[in-house]
């Protein structure tokens, strides 16, 4: 036995010598953001002589590739050679290739490929390959909130669940998303943990909505698309109440065509079903890959709404990702509408004119204007049905068309609700007569055999006949 190993020894040493030796390898990277000039390293170690060097872009999952870069040994005239065959001699080599300004299209594997002269023949090259993957990332594109479900009623009888959904695009990899009430992070429970039997209405435990101790651990804790989901939420009961007094409307100077009629707000009464505290909050994600390569996340925040501690309270979506130095983050105040403004167009209503009412803003005060959620717009007729015979109208505006003289003194409501309050508004439609629609008086002359044929008396009524024309 000690002949034959001492005889496969001097085989692959002498193997070694006529043949020699080659090793390829790429220096790692870490994951580069998209945009961003990347640099590849292939180092290669042989006691040989180089042939070639040939860089691939592996593509359709390495069912293809596509060459980038090639260096062909033969006319490069500054290369090493090794004069004696049996003095083995290492010779450290590094090829680079620079891709500027990486998009998601350069993401994926890519392969080094190095070839030497065989010793015993110049005809033949030995070949060794390393390969790295490059994984680019790219930051998000978007980020919006909107109320899932919109526009809603407001319903003071029962409660409601309400959702929150978060929309981030263009990211990878996934980013971390959560949710913040009034600054401070929000814990939340997932929606699998949901019970049927107890949904989302069930009563809470007396803690707090929200923790204010905020980091990283917690953020991971809470809501992200890596760990699991915990706690419930906590609200803060040291949070000051505001004030729901309606502020009275701003008087505007009554037109000739309209009737400005004192703002009507709805009371805003909570029966017992209002809890004191806050509900659980659940969360929920979905994530789609895009067409670039990119993906899309969608999360839901869902909860018992309580109209009387979520009105005016700031709610933010906000991302963490290793492409973004600081948090994306998209915000929006829970507002219930007060006060719509109402306008009437034309200014001076004839008869036949078309008429059109809109919701022109909000009385909101110097802070904000906008409402959120989106709110449901109802307008009727006091008193009767609508022009068109309808009971009711959704949407912003209401058009009246070709109005008739009857309309003249009719009032007209505007709701606007959203699940947090309702409010309305009344105006007054005044409807002028039109000029270019006089009255005309005919008068018929009939001669003496025409008289004594029809009579004296529906004579005397032909004659004082008048017609309205149009």
């Amino acid at each position: 036995m000690s002949v034959i190993a001492l005889s496969l020894l001097l085989c692959a040493d002498l193997l070694d010598v006529v043949i020699g030796y080659l090793t390829v390898t790429i220096e790692p990277l870490p994951p580069v953001v998209m945009g961003d000039t990347v640099t590849l390293k292939c180092n290669f170690m042989t006691d040989g002589n180089l042939r070639e060097i040939v860089w691939f872009r592996v593509m359709e999952g390495g069912t293809s590739k596509q060459k980038i870069f090639t260096y062909d040994a033969m006319y490069n005239t500054n290369f090493s050679h090794i004069e004696d065959f049996r003095r083995k001699e290492d010779l450290v080599y590094q090829s680079t290739v620079r891709l500027p300004e990486v998009q998601m299209e350069d993401d994926g594997p890519y392969e080094c490929h190095v070839g030497i002269y065989d010793r015993a023949s110049r005809e033949k090259v030995v070949l060794a390959s390393g390969s790295i993957t490059l994984n680019v990332m790219s930051p998000p594109k978007s980020i919006s909130v909107v109320a899932a479900n919109q526009p809603a009623r407001f319903n003071r009888y029962e409660a409601q669940n309400f959702t929150l959904l978060c929309t981030v695009t263009g990211g990878k990899p996934a980013p971390v998303v959560y949710f913040k009430r009034d600054g401070e992070l929000i814990e939340v429970q997932s929606s699998s943990e949901k019970l049927e039997s107890q949904g989302l209405l069930a009563a809470t435990n007396n803690q707090p909505l929200i923790s204010r101790e905020l980091d990283d651990t917690k953020i991971q804790k809470s809501i992200s698309f890596l760990g699991p989901y915990s706690e419930p939420v906590r609200l803060d009961k040291d949070r000051s109440q505001h004030s729901y007094t309606s502020e009275a409307p701003v008087q505007e100077e009554p037109s000739p065509t309209t009737e400005v009629i004192p703002e009507t707000v709805i009371s805003r009464e909570f029966p017992r079903w209002v809890l004191s505290t806050s509900p659980l909050y659940f969360f929920n994600h979905t994530q789609s890959e895009l067409h670039d390569g990119t993906l899309e996340i969608q999360a839901e925040l869902t909860w018992n709404l309580n109209p009387q501690l979520d009105n005016e309270a700031l709610f933010s979506c906000e991302v963490k990702h290793p492409a973004l130095s600081m948090p994306m983050k998209a915000e929006v105040t829970l507002s219930a509408p007060k006060g719509p403004k109402l306008s009437m167009t034309p200014s001076k209503a004839k008869v036949g004119d078309t008429v059109r009412i809109k919701v022109d803003g909000f009385q909101m005060g110097s802070k904000t204007n906008e409402v959120f959620p989106e709110p449901l717009f109802t307008w009727t007729r006091v008193g009767g049905p609508l022009l068109d015979g309808s009971e009711e109208r959704f949407g912003k505006g209401l058009v009246l068309e070709r109005v008739p003289a009857e309309l003249n003194g009719s009032m007209y409501r505007c709701t606007v609700q959203n699940p947090l309050g309702s409010t309305n508004t009344h105006t007054r439609l005044i409807v002028f007569e039109n000029p270019r629609m006089k009255k005309e008086t005919i008068h018929l002359n009939f001669g003496k055999s025409d008289g004594a044929i029809l009579g004296p008396s529906l004579m005397m009524s032909l004659l004082s006949l008048t017609l309205d024309l149009t």
